[in-house]
C-alpha cells in the first residue's frame, strides 16, 4: 500500500484504498462494499462507495504501479497471455452490460466482459492490466446511455484484440521484459494484432481455428486440411506443462507457413493421444526456434484461467456491485494489486524445498487471515498445520505421479 499510497491526494481515500485491500485479503465470504466495510469496522459502506464511484484517485496510475511490482517480483522474460472473462450481471444499467456469450457461463448470458493482461514467469503468474469491453451497437453509438454509466466521451469502440494490443503495446512501453505473447482463437484471428507484435519482434503462438487459410508452399489450406497430411513420423511427443494431475502430454507437428515474408512463421498443430482433438496455433519469432520451445509457449496459456480463479474465487474480482465505468476499473484495479501481492508471496518461497508443497495463493491468503485475526500465541500452531498439510500432500503427489508413469 505504501507503494501506491502517493496516487492518492487526500488521506480518506488512501486510508479507504487500504481498508479496501485488506478486506479483499480477508476471510470476507462476498467482498463487496457493505462487507468489506463491516470487516473494516466501519459505521456504514459509504467511504467504500465513495473511493469506487466519487474520490479522486487515478486508477490507471496503480495499474502501472501493479504492473512494475509484478515484473519486479516474477522476474524477466515471461510471457504475456491475454485472455477475457464475464461477468454475470442483472438490469441494463452497468456499463458495458449486454446479452452476449461469456466463458464464465459457457453460454450466452447477460453479462459484462473484461479483456485482461496476464504476465507469467517460471516464479509465478499475475494478471497486470484490465480493459472493460463496451459493445459497439448496444452502448457506444448510444451516448446517453454512455453518459449514464460515466464512460467518458473520448472512449471510442475497440474489439476485444484492440484493446489486447493496447495493452501489450502499453506493457512494452512500460518496458516489461516479454519476448513472447499467447492467446486464444479470438486474437489468433486478428491479423492487426499479429502484425502489431511482428513490427516490435515479438513473437507469438496464438490459438487459430482449423478452418483458418494459412499460405504453406505457396498454396492457401486451410489448417485441418495441412494436419491431415502429416506423416506419423512427424508428430512429436512433448508435455505442454504440469497440470493437477502431473505432465500433459500431447503429440506436436509443426511446419513452416508464409516463407516469402521476413521473420519465421509456423502452423503448430496439437493432437489429445486419448481422443485424437487437435489444436492449431499460428506462431512467429523473430529467429530460429525449435519445436520444445514453441510447445512451451503454447502449455503456458492456460495460466490464465488460473488467475482468473484465484482473482475471483480468493480476491473478489468478481464480487463488485458498482454499475459505473470508473467504478469497475477501480475495484478490478484493486483486485489485481491484491492477486499481485498473493503472487508475489509465492514467488519468493524457496525453489529447493522439495518436502513441502509449495504455498498456493489459497493457502497464503488463508494464512495471512489467520495470523493477522489472531493473536500471536496462536501463530505457531497456525503454521504447524499449514507445514503438516503440505508435508503430506507432497507426499501424496509423489506417489500418485509415480503411479501414473508406471501404470
Amino acid at each position: 500500500m505504501a507503494r501506491i499510497a502517493h496516487r492518492f491526494g487526500r488521506i480518506e481515500p488512501r486510508r479507504a484504498a487500504n481498508a479496501y485491500v485488506r478486506g479483499l485479503l480477508s476471510g470476507v465470504e462476498r467482498k463487496n462494499c457493505w462487507n468489506l466495510a463491516e470487516h473494516a469496522g466501519l459505521n456504514g459502506p459509504q467511504s467504500m462507495q465513495r473511493l469506487l464511484r466519487t474520490a479522486r484517485w487515478d486508477a490507471e496510475a496503480v495499474r502501472d504501479d501493479v504492473r512494475g511490482y509484478v515484473s519486479e517480483h516474477l522476474g524477466a522474460g515471461g510471457v504475456l497471455i491475454v485472455d477475457e472473462t464475464g461477468f454475470l450481471k442483472k438490469g441494463l444499467r452497468s456499463a458495458g452490460v449486454q446479452r452476449q456469450y461469456t466463458g464464465t457461463a459457457g453460454r450466452i448470458e447477460n453479462s459484462q466482459v473484461g479483456v485482461f493482461l496476464a504476465y507469467a514467469t517460471p516464479r509465478g503468474r499475475a494478471l497486470i492490466d484490465r480493459r472493460l469491453y463496451l459493445p459497439e451497437h448496444s452502448w457506444r453509438a448510444d451516448q446517453s446511455r454512455c453518459r449514464s454509466a460515466g464512460v467518458p466521451d473520448e472512449i471510442a469502440f475497440a474489439t476485444k484484440p484492440a484493446l489486447a494490443a493496447q495493452m501489450i503495446a502499453a506493457a512494452l512501453d512500460a518496458g516489461i521484459d516479454a519476448p513472447w505473447v499467447t492467446g486464444d482463437e479470438v486474437y489468433g484471428q486478428d491479423p492487426r494484432l499479429r502484425a502489431l507484435l511482428e513490427a516490435r519482434q515479438v513473437g507469438y503462438v496464438l490459438v487459430i481455428a482449423g478452418t483458418a487459410r494459412i499460405r504453406c508452399e505457396g498454396l492457401d489450406w486451410k489448417a485441418a486440411q495441412i494436419a491431415a497430411h502429416v506423416p506419423d513420423a512427424h508428430w512429436h511427443r512433448y508435455s505442454a506443462g504440469r497440470g493437477a494431475k502431473g505432465h500433459r502430454w500431447y503429440a506436436w507437428a509443426w511446419t513452416r507457413i508464409d516463407t516469402h515474408r521476413p521473420g519465421h512463421r509456423w502452423l503448430l498443430i496439437r493432437r489429445n493421444p486419448v481422443t485424437g482433438e487437435l489444436a492449431f496455433y499460428r506462431c512467429y519469432a523473430p529467429t530460429p526456434m525449435p519445436l520444445a520451445a514453441l510447445v512451451r509457449i503454447a502449455g503456458i496459456r492456460w495460466t490464465v484461467e488460473e488467475s482468473f480463479q484465484a482473482a475471483k474465487g480468493q480476491v473478489g474480482l468478481d464480487h463488485y456491485q458498482v454499475r459505473s465505468w470508473d467504478g469497475w476499473h477501480r475495484h478490478i484495479t484493486l483486485a489485481v494489486l491484491a492477486l499481485a501481492f498473493l503472487a508475489a508471496l509465492a514467488a519468493s518461497q524457496p525453489d529447493d524445498d522439495h518436502a513441502h508443497l509449495p504455498l498456493t495463493m489459497p493457502e497464503i491468503r488463508r494464512l495471512l487471515a489467520a495470523l493477522t485475526l489472531t493473536r500471536h500465541r496462536r501463530t505457531e500452531e497456525i503454521l504447524h498445520w499449514s507445514h503438516w498439510r503440505r508435508r503430506h500432500q507432497a507426499t501424496a503427489r509423489r506417489c500418485h505421479y509415480q503411479r501414473r508413469s508406471h501404470p
